[in-house]
């Protein structure tokens, strides 16, 4: 029977990153994340307080603010655009993985059916032989 490959695929791969995409991948799970939710949102009730208030730097409609959503939007879209491909490069090696896995396990069945049909065989051959000894024998 053949050997399936060991190893940590993932770790193998993660070997292989960019510093830039580990960077999308940290980004991508930090801004997909609750915590990263939360904060936007206390961030974006901080930032209307203090500017109704008399000392604003960003009065409303907050251009300054909208300028720095708009941002954030735009590199948020490139980032999971780059986790997205990333993504699909995990997928690709593991279905890599699962398809020289498979063609392993099916060879390695196709040699075990063989032997099953051989062994099949050779026990109807020595059935025969019995047979032809049992009616060769004079019975007492």
């Amino acid at each position: 029977m053949t050997t399936i490959k060991t190893g940590n695929w993932h770790e193998k791969h993660s070997k292989t990153l960019t510093r830039g995409q580990r960077a999308a991948d940290i980004m991508r799970n930090g801004m997909g994340s609750w915590p990263f939710v939360g904060g936007f949102l206390i961030f974006m009730v901080i930032w209307a307080v203090l500017n109704t208030r008399e000392v604003t730097w960003d009065p409303y409609p907050y251009i300054l603010l909208n300028l720095l959503l708009s941002t954030l939007a735009g590199l948020q879209g490139a980032i999971l655009l780059i986790a997205a491909k990333r993504q699909d490069s995990i997928a690709a090696a593991l279905a890599q993985h699962d398809y020289e896995t498979n063609t392993s396990a099916k060879a390695d069945i196709e040699r075990v059916l063989k032997l099953n049909t051989e062994h099949t065989l050779m026990i109807q051959e020595l059935q025969e032989i019995l047979r032809r000894l049992d009616v060769q024998q004079p019975k007492s």
